[in-house]
Parts: structure tokens; sequence; C-alpha cells
């Protein structure tokens, strides 16, 4: 599929949005595979010409900019702990926040409107 504008068509890889005219591939992702109800999968979008992962330390991805974002905390077994709105500006403050309750191994980010799953966010060392 072609991007038809330059937001709104956020790359799973690359962690940012893909400009207009961009060819894109959609497609199915596991994105919480665990033995828990909680499982998750979703469409996402990736980038044709997407490289290597993007990564991200102590910063948050430019894809998160301007966005409402679900953030989804969970411990390292993939039992859901926690959940925050961030709403655009706020996402840094409520990553933080989930990270300050200690059994929270990772967060998963997805984008609030579409629910599509926009990132995995772990603590230093890959968790507790």
């Amino acid at each position: 599929m072609t991007a038809s504008a330059s937001r709104g068509f956020p790359c799973r890889v690359s962690l940012e949005d893909a400009g207009e005219g961009e060819e894109l591939i959609l497609l199915h992702h596991v994105s919480h595979d665990v033995a828990t109800p909680y499982r998750s999968a979703y469409a996402i979008y990736v980038r044709r010409d997407a490289g290597k992962a993007a990564t991200f330390v102590d910063s948050t991805p430019p894809v998160f900019e301007g966005r409402p974002l679900g953030l989804r905390g969970f411990s390292g077994d993939g039992q859901l702990l926690d959940a925050r709105l961030a709403l655009p500006g706020e996402a840094d403050a409520k990553i933080r926040e989930l990270f300050d309750l200690a059994p929270i191994a990772y967060i998963h980010v997805h984008n609030a409107a579409h629910g599509c799953f926009a990132a995995r966010i772990e603590r230093h060392g890959g968790g507790q």
C-alpha cells in the first residue's frame, strides 16, 4: 500500500511516520505472545524500505509525538498490572510513572485511536 499522507502511517520498525507516497506493508502482528488472557495481535505498518529496528534509550521515538497513546504495563510473566493514557506530549512522563511501579517489567504502547501496536518499552537490562 502507499501512504496517502505524511502522518497517520506509523512504521513499527523505524518508529517514524512514513511520508506521503512511501510504500508500506500492512500486516498482522502478534505483539504480545504470552500464555495469558492478555495475548494480543493487530495490524501494523512497516515501511517497505525499513532497515534495522530503531532503538531509543531514555527518550521517546518520533512516532509518539502528537498522538494519544495507550500504555499498558506488564509483569515479567505477561500479566497486566497497570495502564495509562498519554495525551500528546505526555508519553515520557506516563512511561516513567508506570516504571515507578516496581513490578512492571515492560510496557506496550498502542496508538489510542486505532489501537495498533506501536512499541515495546523495557526497563534498562530487560526487566526485573
